[in-house]
C-alpha cells in the first residue's frame, strides 16, 4: 500500500482556512504519496476511501471551473459515472452528490462520446451549448458546493487515517 503522510501542522494549518483547504491537503498529499497522478496500478495500492477522496477532488475541481461536461471532456467521467463513486458518496453521507452523479450517470451515457473527443477550444465550447442538460447539474453542484464540501470533510476527518498517516 502506497503511505500517504501530512505534517500536523500543515493539516491543522490546513483547517483553519476552512473545509475545502483541509480535504485539498489530505488530497494533495496522496497525489504526492502517488507520483502526482493517479494510474490503473497506483490506484490498486490504494484503499477505497484513498481514491474516492481523488475522484471527489477532481469532480469538485472540474465542476467549479467549468462544469460537468468539462469533468467529462477531461477525461473523469468514466471514473465518476462507471465506478461506485455514488454509492461511496452515500457511505461518506454526501447524499445529495449522489443523487447528482446518478443523474448525470444518464446523461454521461448518452452523450459521452461526444464529449470527450479531441476538439479545438472554440470546438469545446460549443459543447456547454449542445449539451445544456448539464446546467441543472451544475447548477446544483456549484449552488450546494459549500455543504457538499463540508460533508465529505468530515468523513475524511472522522476517518482521517484511511487517507494518510500524520507525522
Amino acid at each position: 500500500m502506497i503511505k500517504a503522510t501530512i505534517t500536523d501542522d500543515a493539516l491543522r494549518k490546513a483547517a483553519q482556512e476552512g473545509t475545502y483547504s483541509f480535504i485539498k491537503a489530505v488530497a494533495d498529499a496522496l497525489h504526492e504519496a502517488i507520483g502526482g497522478e493517479l494510474t490503473a496500478e497506483n490506484m490498486q495500492e490504494l484503499n477505497a476511501d484513498q481514491i474516492t477522496l481523488i475522484g471527489f477532488m477532481a469532480l469538485h475541481d472540474e465542476v467549479m471551473d467549468g462544469g460537468f461536461v468539462q469533468l467529462i471532456h477531461n477525461g473523469w467521467g468514466g471514473f465518476i459515472f462507471l465506478n461506485p463513486f455514488a454509492k461511496a458518496m452515500r457511505l461518506w453521507g454526501v447524499d445529495q452528490l449522489a443523487t447528482m452523479v446518478n443523474k448525470g450517470h444518464k446523461l454521461y451515457s448518452k452523450y459521452h462520446k461526444e464529449i470527450e473527443r479531441d476538439c479545438t477550444g472554440e470546438e469545446f465550447m460549443a459543447l456547454f451549448e449542445k449539451f445544456p442538460e448539464f446546467d441543472d447539474l451544475d447548477d446544483a453542484f456549484v449552488e450546494n458546493e459549500e455543504e457538499l464540501t463540508d460533508q465529505a470533510a468530515h468523513y475524511v476527518d472522522d476517518h482521517l487515517s484511511n487517507f494518510v498517516t500524520i507525522v
